[in-house]
């Protein structure tokens, strides 16, 4: 079963995250008004708080009733993004138009859940920091991206959800930088309750998937350079890996 929410779509008209509400009939008629269309999957144990995750960084809004997500669900938002320039200054702004998808985390739908992966620029991998098992099973999922994804190094962002619940850790931020550490992966304790690092986390994952398509040698031959169309797997993968976080 795809379960697909487009309730929420916004535009960010200065700085990213900054937004404001959207009108889905306007947001049909505006297609064109976007550089970029980039898809990014959350990824992580059933229960870790993927969906509150993106909820709290599309609508900047927080639901403390658990309702765990049947097969896929997806929000949408309209950000400006500004690339640094080479000597330090901010560089060009690049509308871009994401696509984030929230996966389900229990067993039964991860057949569903993989069969969406290589469609994906990015990745957002949470763990609940409340949760031992939970922090565990993320190198089982490095293993399913390294396996299902467009390439066998995808951009990664790990984020050890839930760190508003400190009294509650059962996962110390030296054990969760070591494994980030391992992978190369950028790390961040997050709160989809408090809004912790939510944005900083997303925005890191954007900057990583930026770089690899400004790494591209024709970019004015990309099909999501102003053509309303997500930048190709295989034109991403050629255009390498930067293990380390520019945020």
């Amino acid at each position: 079963m795809l379960k697909i929410d487009s309730a929420s779509v916004e535009e960010c008209d200065l700085e990213m995250g900054d937004s404001t509400n959207t009108n889905m009939n306007n947001t049909h008629s505006s297609q064109s008004e976007y550089d970029y269309l980039i898809k990014f999957l959350a990824l992580g144990d059933s229960g870790v708080g993927k969906t509150s995750f993106l909820y709290q960084y599309t609508d900047a809004t927080f639901n403390n009733k658990f309702i765990s997500t049947v097969g896929i669900d997806f929000r949408e938002k309209r950000i400006v993004h500004r690339a640094p320039a080479v000597d330090g200054s901010v560089g060009r702004s690049q509308r871009i138009h994401l696509q984030l998808w929230d996966t389900a985390g229990q067993e039964r739908f991860r057949s569903l859940t993989t069969a969406f992966f290589r469609d994906a620029m990015g990745f957002l991998l949470l763990f609940d920091l409340t949760n031992e098992l939970s922090f565990t099973n993320t190198r089982n999922w490095i293993s399913q991206l390294q396996l299902h994804a467009y390439c066998d190094n995808p951009d990664i962002v790990l984020c050890g959800n839930k760190a508003d619940l400190e009294d509650q850790r059962q996962v110390s931020e030296e054990r969760a930088k070591e494994l980030a550490e391992k992978y190369g992966l950028p790390y961040f304790e997050t709160s989809a309750a408090t809004g912790q690092n939510v944005t900083k986390a997303m925005e890191c994952l954007l900057e990583h998937v930026m770089l690899r398509m400004e790494r591209c040698i024709d970019k004015s031959q990309l099909p999501g350079v102003r053509q309303n169309q997500r930048l190709t797997s295989s034109d991403a993968d050629a255009a390498g890996k930067d293990n380390k976080c520019a945020c």
